[in-house]
């Protein structure tokens, strides 16, 4: 299955771009993740271009030592010079420093996280956590819920509330997912 996931994800011309410039990217311990992946799959089952409805594009890397804004910031600028001719949106964001924001932001308190693949474990969705580099496919869940478009909360980060804003956010998208509640979740 990861196979098949590989050539569903590169069949996004987006993706595919950046991966093939990840050398020039050079970041830490770093993985494209998240919509860019899962939703190119959803796109392909539903008849859709493979980039149709993709927000944003994910890179995330782990820099534990520089927490400050800045330095992603400066991480951030040198994506968008390395991949700016793309003209979509592509969120570089350090891994190592999401506690120290994320509860502000989110009303939700988050441990420190130890890489870049502890940040993706804790996708608010199981079949959506998922991560690609050149090399390697991270899929801590497996991906038949990704295939089987299965949403249900994730033990990591039962966050109903979020949950439940991600989950509407993409059936209104993707019609044909389906929502399954799990008895994790929390307020």
């Amino acid at each position: 299955m990861q196979a098949r996931f590989r050539a569903d994800v590169l069949s996004n011309n987006k993706n595919r771009v950046i991966l093939d410039r990840w050398n020039e990217l050079a970041l830490p311990d770093g993985w494209l993740v998240a919509g860019c992946l899962f939703q190119t799959v959803w796109n392909l089952q539903a008849g859709c271009a493979p980039e149709e409805n993709i927000k944003d594009y994910d890179l995330f890397y782990f820099d534990g030592d520089d927490l400050s804004e800045s330095g992603e910031r400066d991480v951030q600028a040198h994506v968008d010079e390395v991949l700016s001719d793309l003209g979509i949106l592509i969120e570089a964001s350090n891994q190592a420093r999401v506690h120290t924001w994320y509860e502000s932001y989110f009303g939700h308190p988050y441990q420190s996280l130890r890489s870049t693949c502890n940040g993706i474990d804790r996708f608010l969705i199981p079949a959506t956590c998922v991560g690609i580099c050149p090399d390697a496919i991270y899929a801590p869940n497996g991906l038949e819920m990704l295939y089987e478009g299965v949403l249900t909360t994730n033990p990591l980060t039962p966050f109903l509330d979020l949950f439940d804003q991600k989950a509407a956010s993409y059936c209104a998208r993707w019609p044909s997912l389906r929502v399954v509640r799990t008895a994790n979740a929390a307020v």
